[in-house]
């Protein structure tokens, strides 16, 4: 569908058209009619589809029909790096400077974000912790938000901010629009749903947990002595050879980002790390050296799974299975964006096939393996994740329904 379709002015569609947009992503077409209308939305979407542009847009839009003073906008996101790739779009998309935007965010400097939010502004993007800091100093007064975006929701339920979301709900109006986005939807995620909106609309636009159509998934079952030996051989593949561009590895822990970090390096890769005990500058210097090319590696935790949008990215190596299915959806969906073709690899010892499993149960995409025997690759009876995904999960089809809380806010 055609942003001209979809009720925004002439100024947001000059905004689109700078951009680079033509045609709207599902979750854009179906929620920006929604979201002008002022009424509540849960958006329930893959990681990678559009989804920041689909409330923003229409978020802009409303501000400029009329000027009030305070913070208008409130929109939480669970990491850092999300938040600040928010704050970048709405620069992007905000092409009339008005209505003036601050971001609050841990691992930064509270004094200049009290300083920024002293000079005033309309929209606040913010994570959780930082945001009830500059509450319980006074620095922000919350009475005044007329829209709640809770971003990536099932992630910041995931990473126990739900106390945190709480109190900060108890802080703003009644009367708001609250705009839910979550790449998930379960009943944790429902549960919130109904004790935070008023009769929103139901935004579905791909089946539940579904793997990115234009990702390639393999995964290679090694010995577990051995991952980092095929790790290491994908990377220095021969020349003649599938090129491997730039590349996101993925590690469970902080150790293992740090030490896979430290043995790539060692073997001349240009290669940077991102994990939650670095500090926000060093995040923010390995970020721009993976978009800019400077390091043709970024190995990550899964902090990096959510929020970090770099154009380009060919490969994804789960050098570890993640413990957490939805993480793998995540994972993955940093490659295949945009409309291009991405690959993603799982490294799978013996330990992990119950959680390969879960994986391929969640997606109901069975994925391709490969036994590389070189690197003691073990041939395991796997049952049941061979069968057609309609065994695993119903194929859905992009729907706009009307979700029926409980109680009101």
């Amino acid at each position: 569908m055609n942003f001209s379709q979809l009720g925004l002015t002439a100024a947001q569609l000059r905004a689109c058209e700078s951009l680079g947009y033509t045609t709207a992503t599902p979750i854009q077409s179906k929620a920006i009619p929604v979201i002008l209308s002022g009424k509540d939305l849960i958006g329930c979407a893959e990681t990678g589809t559009g989804k920041t542009a689909a409330f923003l847009l229409p978020i802009i839009q409303n501000l400029t029909e009329r000027t009030r003073p305070g913070v208008r906008v409130l929109v939480l996101a669970p990491t850092r790096e999300l938040a600040l790739q928010i704050q970048e779009s709405y620069t992007d998309l905000n092409q009339m400077k008005t209505n003036r935007s601050v971001v609050a965010i841990g691992g930064a400097n509270i004094r200049t974000q009290i300083a920024e939010l002293r000079r005033g502004a309309t929209v606040v993007i913010a994570t959780p912790g930082r945001l009830l800091d500059l509450t319980e100093r006074r620095a922000i007064n919350l009475s005044t938000v007329e829209v709640l975006v809770l971003d990536e929701a099932d992630r910041m339920l995931d990473m126990g901010f739900l106390p945190a979301i709480r109190q900060v709900l108890a802080m703003l109006p009644s009367k708001r629009q609250t705009l839910l986005f979550s790449a998930t939807m379960s009943s944790s995620i429902e549960s919130l749903a109904r004790s935070t909106m008023i009769q929103p609309k139901l935004v579905e636009v791909s089946p539940r947990g579904r793997a990115a159509q234009m990702i390639e998934q393999t995964a290679y079952s090694v010995a577990l002595e051995n991952k980092t030996a095929l790790l290491l051989d994908l990377l220095e593949r021969e020349s003649g050879q599938e090129s491997l561009d730039r590349v996101l590895v993925f590690t469970r822990t902080r150790h293992g980002a740090e030490r896979i970090s430290h043995i790539l390096k060692a073997r001349n890769h240009r290669v940077n790390r991102i994990h939650a005990d670095r500090s926000q500058p060093q995040r923010e210097t390995a970020l721009r050296e993976f978009r800019n090319g400077e390091a043709r590696v970024l190995v990550a935790t899964d902090i990096a799974a959510r929020g970090l949008d770099v154009e380009a990215i060919s490969h994804v190596i789960n050098y570890d299975v993640p413990s957490a299915p939805e993480d793998y959806v995540h994972r993955v969906g940093r490659t295949g964006r945009a409309g291009n073709y991405g690959k993603a690899i799982t490294i799978v010892a013996p330990v992990d096939e119950l959680s390969m499993r879960a994986i391929e149960r969640l997606t109901g995409q069975p994925v391709k393996r490969i036994v590389p025997e070189r690197f003691g690759g073990l041939h395991i009876a796997v049952t049941n994740t061979t069968k057609s995904s309609a065994s695993f999960a119903r194929s859905r089809t992009s729907t706009v329904r009307s979700f029926r809380p409980r109680r009101g806010r």
